[in-house]
Order: structure tokens, then sequence, then C-alpha cells
């Protein structure tokens, strides 16, 4: 599996808003909750948990607006003032994480998510790929964690 080359950089879709990345990730999962297919407008959505710390925000401002789901959840989300794109999350009870939106990466060569997740509200069309975690619903963040630090392992 491809590893970063870090420090990576990204940013928003019309560059008001430029970011880095320090550290390698926790994990990255793909998600098919109902929830996450109506905020970003698409089948699902691509999340890298990270230390807050790894995140150096080199130009902008982000907005963060907030809302509940309809699962109860509050979501607090950092999107560009300009156009409007999702940058990163900042998980409930987790205030030394964010969850960021790895598309905005500048490199995305290298990411390959772990694990898919509430596979139960997946669209049918959407392949998922055997040799990855599956969660149908919450999943078990520990086990993903390990995982995603395993995963350089198993290619050798």
């Amino acid at each position: 599996m491809p590893e970063p080359t870090l420090p990576c950089d990204g940013g928003c879709a019309c560059g008001s808003v430029r970011y880095r990345l320090l550290e390698d990730p926790l994990e990255l999962h793909i998600c098919h909750c109902s929830d996450c297919q109506r905020v970003s407008g698409s089948a699902f959505v691509m999340s890298m948990l990270i230390h807050r710390r790894s995140l150096e925000l080199l130009r902008g401002e982000p907005k963060r607006s907030s809302f509940e789901t309809t699962q109860g959840i509050r979501r607090c989300d950092q999107h560009c003032t300009a156009c409007g794109c999702r940058l990163w999350s900042e998980p409930q009870g987790f205030p030394e994480l964010l969850v960021l939106r790895p598309g905005t990466l500048d490199d995305k060569s290298w990411l390959q998510p772990i694990a898919h997740i509430w596979t139960s509200s997946a669209q049918p069309w959407v392949p998922i790929p055997g040799e990855v975690l599956r969660y149908a619903g919450e999943p078990d963040h520990l086990e993903m964690i390990r995982a995603w630090k395993q995963r350089g392992a198993r290619e050798s």
C-alpha cells in the first residue's frame, strides 16, 4: 500500500483555504450511512481520522457549522467561506481528533481505505472490496486504527 509523503498539503476547491497534514493518519474509511450520503450528495463519504495537532492551517479561515443529523448526532464541520468545500469535522467528545475529508488533499494517490462502515445503507451498485473491514453499522474504531497501523506490514 502506498505511503503518504509527509507533510502533504491540501485545501478547498477555490484555494482560499490551505492546510498541511504533518503526521500519518490514524485510519481512513468510507462511510455509507444515509447522513453521509445526504451531506455529500453522493453514495458515501471518505473520512480520515487524524490528530488535531497534525493539521496546520496555512491560509484562510474556515467557517464552523453545526447541525444535528437524523440520527441525533451533533456534527461540527469546517467549510471554506468562499466555495463551501467541507474540509474536516470535529467528532463529538474527542477534542484532540479531527475527521479530515481526504479528497481535499493535493496528492490522493496513497489513499486506500481500510474499512467500509454502515454498509447496511450502502447503495447496491457500490462495490466493496473483500479485503477491507466491513461494518453493517457503527464500527469498532480501535480495530480500524489497528488495521491502519498494520497495513504496511501486510504488504511486506
